[in-house]
């Protein structure tokens, strides 16, 4: 990291944190920082945790172009595909929470704005006695909620957002992933997301195909998706 990325006061944060696994995290993730940089903002992406694969390690390394390593972006890796905590243990690992936050909180030093990646749902355990929700109180963060187009968000959209303000955790938006196929629920689900969440911004987050955290797609997308990722990153 250069002398030149270093910045003198706290960056926010902002922790991307999903109704479910597999909603769409990591490409939301990967546009978000993408249109951060390309904005002028000094921005960075970690994914602490990882287990089964770094598939989505390598989709936020090219969206953040190279500034941080795969490494430094996931620092937390497991080879079973399971809850973190789970996988820690069945590779007699432990990480605990203050080993988490002083590692972000180091990194974020070295930019504006650090995006933070969870892995699946708020309750997911991480680590022994901790989940996504006691990583953001520790490190004072705001958050945003992807979630996907399809019978039983509103639901589970709004659970997520409902304990997040029960843990007095700043909710700033929500970002609604359209899926490949909809189902008869998909018409209607932003409206009805909209009527509940009330000024919360809602985001519609289109389908970009097989490949849509591609370098020419975050490139193509840039700036379509650039009012969006200025609603939610004020």
């Amino acid at each position: 990291m250069s002398q030149r990325q270093q910045t003198k006061s706290p960056p926010e944060i902002t922790f991307i944190t999903g109704t479910d696994t597999g909603v769409g995290k990591t490409v939301f993730t990967a546009h978000a920082v993408f249109g951060l940089i390309a904005s002028g903002c000094n921005a960075f992406v970690a994914k602490p945790f990882c287990s089964g694969g770094r598939e989505d390690v390598e989709i936020l390394f090219r969206a953040q172009q190279g500034l941080l390593s795969r490494e430094q972006i996931n620092p937390f890796f497991f080879s079973q595909p399971v809850a973190p905590l789970v996988a820690a243990r069945l590779e007699r690992k432990r990480v605990k929470l203050s080993a988490v936050t002083s590692y972000l909180r180091q990194l974020g030093r070295g930019c504006e704005h650090l995006l933070v990646e969870g892995a699946g749902g708020l309750l997911v355990p991480l680590g022994e006695g901790y989940n996504a929700i006691g990583l953001m109180k520790r490190l004072n963060c705001r958050a945003i909620v992807v979630s996907q187009n399809r019978l039983g968000t509103i639901n589970h959209t709004l659970l997520t957002v409902d304990r997040l303000h029960q843990s007095g955790i700043k909710c700033a938006g929500v970002v609604l992933m359209e899926p490949r196929r909809g189902d008869l629920s998909s018409a209607s689900n932003y409206a009805v997301l909209k009527e509940f969440l009330g000024k919360l911004p809602l985001v519609s987050f289109p389908w970009l195909g097989r490949n849509p955290a591609s370098a020419r797609t975050l490139e193509a997308m840039q700036k379509k998706f650039k009012k969006s990722i200025a609603r939610l990153f004020v």
